[in-house]
């Protein structure tokens, strides 16, 4: 389980307990500069999406790599059927683990975009961002930077895997136009995939009735794979 930007420590505990519910065992991992590895001096996770291209590329390959050992200990320890859930971040970075991780036998991806840098240039949370990269480099230039912790390069990695692709058709923060691209690119290329779309916005997603919607959706998906 891979939480949100800037969730707190107890973001997405709810949803590990529905997974139980469903006789799923979940492993909530803290994302990188998160809850508890948060350094002292900062309030929010900024260092895993900022303006600095280097270090939000080197953060987010770092969050993969600790998803791939928490994986890689969870089959140590006898879990044979694993599968890995992430929203919104969370949901980029599930879906290059999965990619990269043959572990992985499905994934449930909760609000979804093709490529990193468009979510920035264009999703109503990173406005900031963009302001300061803004005349220094064009949303072109940012997505070939940004191309290795996109979705849309490893559309046939993540192929023979159970996938479920979810959006929310008001969202502002991963705007629809970029989830149905990558929507339409598993299409293109035949890669198997379920898709789910909710009535509401990126935050909305969070609140009842939606957030009940969007849990059971992902857990009948990740009960019926695994």
């Amino acid at each position: 389980m891979l939480p949100q930007w800037n969730a707190d420590a107890e973001g997405h505990v709810g949803l590990c307990r529905l997974l139980n519910r469903f006789d799923l065992s979940a492993l909530r991992l803290s994302l990188p500069y998160h809850d508890a590895r948060m350094p002292p001096e900062l309030t929010r996770a900024d260092f895993i999406v900022s303006a600095n291209i280097g270090r939000t590329a080197q953060v987010c390959r770092q969050a993969v790599l600790d998803a791939r050992r928490a994986i890689h200990w969870l089959h140590a320890e006898g879990y044979e059927s694993i599968g890995i859930l992430g929203t919104s971040l969370g949901s980029c970075l599930s879906m290059l683990t999965t990619a990269h991780e043959p572990l992985i036998k499905a994934a449930a991806l909760n609000h979804i975009s093709p490529y990193f840098a468009d979510v920035v240039w264009k999703g109503l949370s990173t406005m900031h961002v963009r302001a300061t990269l803004d005349g220094s480099v064009t949303l072109d230039e940012l997505r070939r930077m940004w191309l290795p912790i996109s979705p849309r390069p490893f559309l046939e990695q993540v192929r023979g895997r159970a996938i479920l692709l979810v959006y929310a058709l008001y969202d502002l923060t991963f705007p629809v136009e970029l989830s149905r691209q990558l929507v339409n690119a598993f299409r293109d290329h035949g890669v198997p995939h379920r898709l789910a779309v909710l009535p509401c916005g990126h935050y909305s997603t969070g609140k009842l009735p939606f957030n009940w919607i969007d849990g059971l959706t992902l857990c009948r998906f990740l009960s019926g794979a695994l």
